[in-house]
């Protein structure tokens, strides 16, 4: 059998044989079948014998046809299509128009020569740029996807083409090098503040309502700087460890952005109307959080791009990229949500937690982190993480003799942010980067579980230190 039929029978394999397995005790023969495909289909994005896109589809549609997750056939079709409806996909969609509407107007170039010229004499003074642009806005900014897939993201993906004239080679280690810092830096900054993404929110009053604690700005942000100000700090030089961008930047790189943007002359009508847009964007995103939610503003944004023609309807049209992650994405949502709704994962977490009781404190509760971490590969949302799994381990941390229910939950809800960079779905900008073109399959599942690994080691010696 050649490599490539062995990728396209593995995730058939391994549904399979899952089926072919008797359901556990407490767990329906339906809801194991339905871990059966999603498994299958988490083996096909792992190996992607077929586009991401196809294989959300392909599970979703199984799932459906043997109405694992609702008996009635018009319910699981409605469920089917449910991922369609997430803010956070259509929210993904418009970061990507965001990105279309900075390449269309020319803003896109001359923001990104202009941070050439500024801090393009090494390939890690642009790293260090992203990461602090990230870092200002995050206190501000309640959604990651925002943040980083609607702000950053449309400026620094324009960078590596710019120079790709020069090395192409090294122009896409450089873009690669930009996409994971900008990616990595923004989990880390999710979890640093309780304002810095939707679902910490959530957790706040999950934790509020489970065991009675109030998780105040300041308690939440005094817990977790120091650590995430070190990881942010270094994330750049790792990332660039792994990339190597080499010498692509350098004084002759400056030197010419410089010369490219006077070139560019004026700026133009379309640039100026790009900015307001854009400006007008983050300003919702920041301060309008209580009137519109992020994607309702990104989709009225979007209104306006293709009304003042800075894009145009076909130009969306033919955006492959934007309704390829859409579809891939939405299908993921509806699959995560279906393992919820048939009870597989608090089935999970039961299973798991229960044996604790037994373990000194502290090693319980780090056991308790550790799967609270690693369990988010089964989800495609920050959101339905903390709806379903948090409230468990909350209350097992919580029935542990000598565990501090206050310091414990805080040290849970700084994994939120961080447990993103585990893999292309598990929180909104990450398909998103996933998507640009320059990091492959295997850098990012690769390094999502290195980072991951980190990031974990990081909360759990945190909460070693707290607890």
């Amino acid at each position: 059998m050649t490599i490539g039929r062995l990728r396209a029978a593995t995730p058939v394999i391994v549904a399979v044989a899952l089926v072919l397995v008797p359901a556990p005790a407490g767990l329906t023969a339906s809801a194991w079948t339905f871990f059966a495909v999603f498994a299958g289909t988490i083996t096909a994005l792992i190996l992607e014998p077929i586009p991401a896109a196809a294989a959300g589809v392909i599970g979703v549609s199984i799932a459906a046809a043997l109405r694992l997750v609702d008996p009635s056939p018009a319910e699981s079709a409605r469920w089917a299509l449910s991922g369609f409806g997430n803010t956070t996909v259509w929210l993904i969609f418009a970061a990507f128009v965001f990105a279309l509407g900075y390449e269309k107007s020319g803003l896109g170039r001359r923001l990104a020569l202009a941070l050439i010229r500024a801090f393009g004499r090494r390939p890690l003074g642009l790293g260090y740029a992203v990461a602090i642009a990230d870092l200002v806005l995050a206190p501000f900014t309640p959604s990651n996807t925002a943040r980083s897939a609607g702000t950053i993201f449309p400026v620094i993906r324009q960078v590596p083409a710019l120079l790709a004239r020069r090395d192409p080679e090294a122009a896409h280690r450089l873009g690669g090098y930009l996409m994971w810092t900008a990616f990595a830096v923004t989990c880390v900054t999710s979890s640093m503040f309780l304002t810095a993404l939707a679902p910490n929110l959530l957790a706040a009053e999950v934790v509020k309502k489970t065991v009675g604690v109030t998780l105040g700005w300041t308690v939440w942000a005094a817990g977790f700087w120091p650590v995430g100000l070190l990881l942010v700090a270094l994330i750049p030089l790792a990332s660039y460890a792994l990339f190597r961008p080499g010498d692509v930047a350098g004084a002759g790189v400056t030197s010419w952005a410089a010369s490219e943007l006077r070139a560019m002359g004026p700026v133009g009508r379309r640039e100026i109307g790009m900015a307001l847009l854009a400006i007008a964007a983050l300003t919702g995103w920041i301060a309008g959080r209580q009137v519109l939610d992020a994607t309702t503003v990104a989709l009225l944004v979007v209104s306006v791009m293709v009304l003042t023609r800075i894009v145009t309807w076909d130009d969306i049209l033919a955006h492959r990229s934007a309704w390829n992650v859409l579809a891939w994405f939405a299908t993921l949502v509806t699959l995560a949500d279906g393992l919820n709704r048939v009870g597989f994962v608090a089935w999970l977490a039961r299973g798991a937690t229960a044996p604790l009781t037994t373990l000194p404190p502290l090693g319980a509760a780090l056991v308790l982190l550790a799967l609270f971490f690693a369990v988010h590969y089964l989800f495609a949302s920050l959101t339905a993480h903390v709806t379903a799994v948090l409230p468990v381990v909350l209350a097992a941390g919580a029935a542990v003799p000598g565990i501090d229910p206050e310091r414990f939950a805080l040290v849970l809800c700084y994994a939120l942010g961080l447990m993103g960079v585990i893999s292309p779905y598990a929180t909104g900008p990450a398909p998103v980067f996933y998507g640009s073109g320059y990091l492959s399959r295997r850098q990012f599942w690769t390094y999502g579980l290195v980072f991951g690994a980190v990031y974990l080691v990081a909360v759990l010696g945190l909460a070693f230190l707290r607890l």
